[in-house]
């Protein structure tokens, strides 16, 4: 059985406050876009424990002597006869902070920047100011995408004291821009704390490890077959006014009702592109049913921790209502370590993948 041990630092000072925290009904995992979350219950009867100071206390959690999470404690509160904690990645301290100078002290405004360097500006700002520095290092790979125009240049005004985490939601959102997800690791001893902003995309097609009813998945696995998503034909509508608009569709036969939708990228002005983009779109779309979620437990077909977030994971499923096999993306997971002589099991949140 796997060996969990759950550790608490002080935020600002490092100091490590307790190698090996007694929690018990522990979860937690990452995210794609956000920081992920923990929660547990301290153990009531330790009262020579003292509960991790909410917004000031970092949180790890181990398996294996491998660090898998990390995050800030925000809330840790009694509740009847139960001492409850609930922390999240490092990311929600963005939530937390304001661009108090505008423009992330003169970084800004941003013309033809790319949004993976906005994000880093924004660590960068929030961990300069005093008593802001949570020790996270980012590693950003730059995009070929761009924000702001002459026109119209990306600012953040210091009247307006805007989140630093809705400056990073911003990036996140634009048309197939960055993504980041939070990891740790030791190095010399000491958890070291990382923001990992990717492009085009996090994670990759995994063909080493797959997922199975029967085999590594358990309980009930519901297929969704939501025909609304669902089209043959898509139309690509690019960048342009009226009859020049750039203007691009791909279809497919298949023996089924024919179902349109249209891609709207209105920044885009290469034909080329916009066309590879809609084949994209419409083998996506084009694929009906899926999972939402899956439960798996430790298995040579994919051992927990093997798996990370934004890959492409095949997924079969064998049920009473039929047979599904198909790629799914990892958009979050879930631990859920063995309690009570139960089983270690693993939550994983799915989503379309990332290619067809």
């Amino acid at each position: 059985m796997p060996a969990y041990r759950y550790i608490s630092q002080h935020a600002l000072t490092g100091e490590i406050l307790s190698w090996d925290l007694p929690l018990s009904d522990v979860e937690f995992g990452p995210e794609l876009n956000g920081p992920g979350s923990l929660r547990a219950v301290l153990e009531p009867h330790l009262a020579q424990l003292v509960p991790p100071d909410a917004g000031n206390a970092l949180l790890y959690a181990e398996r294996d002597q491998r660090l898998l999470w990390g995050g800030l404690v925000w809330r840790a509160e009694p509740v009847e006869g139960k001492y409850p904690i609930e922390a999240s990645g490092f990311s929600s301290y963005l939530a937390r902070r304001r661009d108090l100078h505008g423009d992330l002290a003169g970084r800004g405004p941003y013309i033809g920047a790319d949004p993976s360097k906005v994000i880093q500006d924004v660590w960068a700002y929030c961990q300069e100011q005093p008593d802001g520095d949570l020790g996270v290092q980012v590693d950003s790979r730059p995009s070929s995408l761009t924000v702001g125009t002459k026109e119209q240049p990306y600012s953040t005004k210091a009247w307006e004291a805007p989140a630093l985490a809705a400056v990073v939601r911003d990036m996140t959102a634009l048309d197939q821009g960055p993504e980041f997800t939070e990891t740790v690791d030791w190095v010399d001893g000491a958890p070291q704390r990382r923001v990992i902003v990717g492009w085009p995309r996090l994670g990759t097609r995994r063909s080493d490890i797959s997922f199975a009813t029967g085999i590594n998945v358990t309980g009930s696995v519901p297929v969704l077959f939501d025909a609304d998503q669902y089209a043959q034909v898509v139309v690509g509508l690019g960048a342009g006014e009226g009859s020049a608009k750039v203007r691009t569709t791909d279809a497919a036969r298949n023996n089924r009702l024919r179902l349109e939708s249209v891609l709207d990228a209105p920044g885009e002005k290469s034909s080329d592109r916009l066309a590879a983009r809609v084949r994209a779109e419409r083998a996506r779309r084009q694929r009906l049913g899926e999972l939402t979620a899956i439960t798996v437990v430790d298995h040579p077909a994919a051992p927990v921790g093997s798996w990370s977030i934004g890959d492409d994971v095949r997924v079969t499923v064998h049920d009473q209502w039929g047979d599904w096999d198909g790629w799914c993306r990892i958009t979050a997971w879930t631990l859920h370590p063995a309690a009570d002589g139960g089983q270690e099991t693993a939550t994983l949140r799915l989503a379309r993948p990332y290619s067809a």
